[in-house]
Order: C-alpha cells, then sequence, then structure tokens
C-alpha cells in the first residue's frame, strides 16, 4: 500500500502529462464501494481512507480540475442493508449497481447526455432480444420499429455512432 504523498505524488505527475496534452481536461475520482477481504475488514477501511485522502489532497491542489464521485460514500451510507449487495456480501447488488449509476447521471451527465442513454437504453434492450421465430411477420415489425428508433437517435445525435446497430439490424430484415 502506498501511502497518501505517494498516491497523489503518482496521479499528479500523470496528471501533469494529461494537461499538458489537453489543458481543459478535467478528472473524476471516485473509490469503489466493492469491498476487499482479502486483507481483513480493518485493512479494507485503512486503504479506502488512504484513497479518500490522497484524492482530496489533489483536490485541494487542483478544484478547478479535479471532482469526486462519492460511490464509497453512496453505497457505504445510503444503500447500508444488505440487499444492497450480492451473494458474496462483498460487491454492491444490481439494484445498488443501479442507484449508484442514476447518481452518477444525475450529477455528471448533461441533459442531453441523459436523453441519448434513455433512449439508447431502449433500442439496446430491443436489439438484445433473441425471438423464437425470426422470420415471423411480428418480429420483423419489431426490426423495423428497433431500426427506425436508431436511425432517429442518429440523426438527433449524429455524434452517436449507430451504423454498426442500424447495419445490423437492416439485415436482420427478411
Amino acid at each position: 500500500m502506498l501511502d497518501i504523498a505517494g498516491i497523489a505524488s503518482e496521479w499528479e505527475a500523470l496528471l501533469l502529462d494529461l494537461w499538458e496534452l489537453n489543458p481543459g481536461l478535467r478528472a473524476l475520482f471516485t473509490v469503489s464501494p466493492v469491498r476487499h477481504w482479502k486483507d481483513g475488514a480493518h485493512v479494507n477501511q485503512l486503504s479506502k481512507a488512504t484513497l479518500l485522502l490522497a484524492i482530496h489532497e489533489l483536490q485541494s491542489r487542483y478544484p478547478e480540475r479535479i471532482a469526486y464521485f462519492p460511490a464509497y460514500e453512496i453505497v457505504m451510507d445510503e444503500l447500508r442493508d444488505y440487499r444492497f449487495y450480492a451473494g458474496d456480501m462483498l460487491h454492491p447488488s444490481p439494484l445498488a449497481v443501479e442507484y449508484v449509476w442514476e447518481r452518477f447521471c444525475a450529477g455528471f451527465l448533461t441533459t442531453e447526455s441523459q436523453d441519448i442513454l434513455r433512449e439508447w437504453g431502449v433500442i439496446r434492450k430491443a436489439i438484445a432480444h433473441r425471438p423464437f421465430r425470426p422470420e415471423s411477420k411480428a418480429y420483423q415489425d419489431f426490426i423495423m420499429q428497433t431500426l427506425l428508433k436508431a436511425e432517429l437517435l442518429s440523426r438527433k445525435f449524429p455524434y452517436f455512432d449507430l451504423s454498426g446497430e442500424i447495419e445490423r439490424l437492416r439485415s436482420e430484415i427478411k
């Protein structure tokens, strides 16, 4: 385990190199809420605390360039109930992951980005669907509707590349 100064120093060197290449770059740090029990609960907490203090040090040096997302704190403080943990009691459950993701999106993504994700989620789910009868009219109509949604999203946000998905959907049309 590195100490606080060691972690901050390693990251600062990397960030300075990155800022030289891209002066407008902002960094977002977080600490994983996954419990690392290999060395025991106490060492897990020490490790998390060390990371948090190193991030705090970096933020104090570069407050306009470094932000922190509290994934660890959300899981530990807001989602304390064991239903928010997977069966191994170390990893967050899918419900906890979804909750943390929603908090992240609300805090760090633009409204436009959230709109893209919402629309893309519907399309992605449709693309993942595996039919019993791919040749049926109902499935072909479903594919056509999904293709239409993908093409509309692609036109609405041209920088969001859906060309591979659109081509795949077109290939499924009989």
